[in-house]
């Protein structure tokens, strides 16, 4: 089968296993020419197929030896269409590290669902004994509460008002005006459902429950905050209310793991490209003017470059980790930078469809979403005909 990217919008309906195997490759040999992080033992990573959750495994397995668990949704393919990405960058993550020595095991299901919980619990009992650093990086756009069976959805709306602002459609580099309605409080309340912190504080539940959460345990979550240009959409609409609700988790958790000389932090990371971002309108934009900024200042970080100055300086620097005044670690220190955001917006005010091209990064936007799928790799052939079926060691 000769794979070629097909899209939809904000999402490619197909991926690439060599390139993806590539893309994770690249990850890890940028990992091992870092200083080693003295850092956890055991580490599950929910949510662990592609962007945070997966960087962040990468950097706990080949920075600090760690021997990983990941749960994500399985995705094996079909006569007519290939696994998804994240099937692929499991399947070359857990082959290089089982080559390296290390265990390394994949849970597919609903991470929503007891029965994702359960199995997860039951083999690190058997196979590790107990996590002693729990990342939950769930990024979805529903959820079924197992105890009512209820499934909520959630919206990228703003709160009070409706929004209006540029975006584009960066398959096409057209600049254009978007308005978005307010959300109802019904779909409020259904996006904290799904993107708030309850099914986090269920799955550390779980974990302390089952007798395999070490007492000294450390835990986190993803989260973002931005600029003044995305607020409005972000931090101050639906999805600022649900992560308002992750940070509130953070509290509590911390609360109830400090006493074992544990810990609980939402990450407050940077812009970057994912398909959770490239779904948000204005956004896309945004991140390509960022890009532009950041590179030629010198400071862009990717996913891994994140992850592992997240680990080395922050989780497992030496001394105490450095937190912000709402207990947050924040590793988006330099896209938020005054410098960085002034240029930012300047770029903002004279952007349009005739300058997108030579004013912001979109260019190195669009190649970043089409590698999140494996596309776009140097070093990939995608003229060779390839088997579409790749298999995962040690899936659960």
């Amino acid at each position: 089968m000769i794979i070629k990217p097909r899209t939809r919008g904000f999402i490619c309906t197909t991926a690439h296993p060599k390139g993806c195997a590539k893309q994770v490759e690249e990850q890890v040999k940028y990992v091992q020419t870092q200083p080693t992080v003295k850092g956890p033992k055991n580490v599950l990573v929910i949510g662990a197929s592609a962007g945070y959750g997966l960087a962040s495994r990468i950097v706990a397995a080949f920075g600090a030896g760690a021997n990983t668990v990941g749960v994500y949704r399985q995705s094996t393919p079909t006569s007519g269409r290939t696994a998804s990405a994240g099937w692929y960058n499991s399947a070359a993550l857990e082959q290089m590290a089982q080559a390296q020595g290390l265990k390394s095991y994949s849970v597919t299901g609903d991470a929503f669902s007891d029965e994702t919980k359960q199995k997860t619990v039951e083999l690190i009992a058997k196979e590790l004994g107990q996590i002693d650093l729990v990342i939950y990086s769930v990024a979805t756009a529903r959820r079924t509460n197992p105890a009512t069976g209820e499934t909520s959805n959630s919206v990228l709306k703003p709160i009070g008002e409706p929004y209006q602002n540029k975006t584009v459609n960066f398959h096409t580099g057209e600049v254009s005006e978007v308005t978005l309605e307010p959300a109802t409080e019904q779909e409020i309340k259904d996006t904290v459902t799904v993107m708030g912190g309850e099914d986090w504080q269920l799955w550390m539940d779980a974990l302390k429950q089952g007798g395999v959460l070490a007492a000294n345990a450390t835990t986190i979550a993803f989260s973002y905050i931005g600029p003044a240009i995305t607020t409005p959409i972000y931090r101050e609409g639906t999805i600022g209310q649900a992560k308002e609700h992750l940070e509130a988790t953070a509290r509590h958790l911390h609360n109830e793991l400090s006493s074992g000389g544990g810990r609980a932090h939402v990450v407050i990371s940077k812009a970057l490209v994912t398909q959770s971002s490239s779904a948000i309108p204005v956004v896309p934009l945004y991140i390509a003017a960022l890009y532009k900024v950041m590179k030629r200042e010198g400071i862009h970080e990717g996913c891994i470059e994140q992850m592992y100055r997240l680990f080395s300086q922050h989780l497992y620097g030496q001394g105490n980790t450095p937190v912000d005044e709402a207990g947050r670690i924040r590793i988006d220190d330099l896209e938020m930078r005054d410098d960085v955001q002034a240029e930012v917006a300047k770029l903002w005010e004279e952007v349009n469809s005739h300058n997108i091209y030579d004013i912001t990064d979109l260019k190195g936007y669009t190649q970043e979403f089409f590698q999140l799928f494996g596309f776009e790799t140097e070093g990939v052939d995608y003229e060779e005909d390839l088997d579409k079926e790749v298999s995962i060691p040690n899936l659960i």
